[in-house]
């Protein structure tokens, strides 16, 4: 009899072994030679070496399969016992799973545009109105680099500006008065990694969540690194921002030109950046639209009614400045 020790590295524990340690309960039927004990993330086995050899090959194969998946099931693990091939492949065109085992991709062609300007540029500008996937599908791509570890750490920052309303005083430490303004880059980490082990990664800064005026004098490397709602910086703050790329780092900046919060007689970073760094080889600047918008049928809508809306404002102006002229 030989005893050995699992670890079940880069996945949620809890994923593994099951609702009430159903999955677990199954493998040890499974496996009926050998003692198995289970703590965190840690398995403790002993009994026969033959059947140890196999139960090690198969623990990985799950291990993979939850890494990749988020999820596992009874037919899955019986599969894998059994020395079948589970659908373990990515499918052309996945990013990575969500916690439920969706399937996350590009929904559209510019979104595709996005994923590949991703891979061929150290930085990329995604703009579009909101519900293009933007933010979404650049966490996306982030958490895959993080699961294949060609980086070790992912950093994400939006500047801390209030939608056109003043939130006052707010209690709590430090975190407590910047969540608000960080909440949807954690609503988009929480619907691809499960909740105790995005725990554990922020807790170890494998995952480092702050606002734009925490990056100040910082070098990122080997990192994606993820600027959100960058039309709310100044030509300071983006400047800042994009110089604190370091070695084997890529880093996404987001924004939409149609919701800009700064004081009106504030110009908008992004614009200027926009600018300056078009045609810069290594940068990429993809432009999202109405099509690319992934949210409920009614978001489409409201843009295009609000675009036609400032469009004829501009015109009024422009004809209101000319009479003026003439006059």
């Amino acid at each position: 009899m030989i005893e050995k020790h699992i670890v079940l590295e880069d996945i949620d524990p809890v994923t593994f072994y099951g609702v009430n340690n159903a999955h677990l309960q199954m493998i040890k039927a499974l496996y009926p030679k050998l003692r198995i004990v289970a703590r965190d993330n840690v398995m403790r086995v002993l009994g026969d070496e033959e059947q140890m050899c196999a139960f090690e090959e198969s623990t990985e194969k799950m291990r993979r399969h939850v890494l990749k998946f988020n999820t596992l099931n009874e037919e899955d693990i019986i599969k894998i016992v059994n020395g079948e091939r589970p659908n373990d492949e990515f499918p052309e065109g996945v990013i990575v799973y969500n916690i439920s085992g969706k399937p996350i991709k590009a929904r559209g062609e510019n979104q595709q545009k996005l994923i590949e300007a991703y891979h061929a540029n150290d930085m990329v500008f995604a703009v579009g109105p909101a519900g293009t996937g933007k933010t979404y599908l650049s966490i996306a791509l982030a958490v895959k680099a993080l699961k294949e570890k060609t980086i070790k750490k992912i950093i994400l920052s939006r500047p801390a500006v209030e939608a056109g309303e003043k939130l006052g005083f707010l209690p709590g430490d430090m975190k407590d008065k910047i969540d608000p303004y960080l909440q949807p880059l954690y609503d988009a980490l929480e619907d691809m990694i499960p909740a105790a082990k995005l725990q554990d990664m922020m807790e170890k800064h494998i995952i480092q969540i702050a606002p734009l005026a925490f990056m100040r004098g910082r070098t990122l490397s080997d990192a994606v690194v993820i600027l959100d709602e960058a039309q709310n910086t100044t030509p300071a703050q983006i400047r800042m921002f994009i110089t604190r790329m370091g070695w084997n780092t890529k880093m996404i900046v987001t924004g939409d030109m149609t919701q800009v919060d700064l004081p009106r007689e504030q110009k908008s970073g992004l614009v200027e950046a926009l600018r300056i760094l078009n045609g810069i080889e290594g940068i990429s600047i993809i432009n999202l639209n109405q099509k690319d918008i992934v949210r409920h049928k009614l978001v489409t809508r409201i843009v295009n009614a609000y675009e036609a809306f400032d469009k004829t404002k501009i015109s009024k102006q422009q004809n209101n400045d000319e009479s003026i002229n003439k006059n």
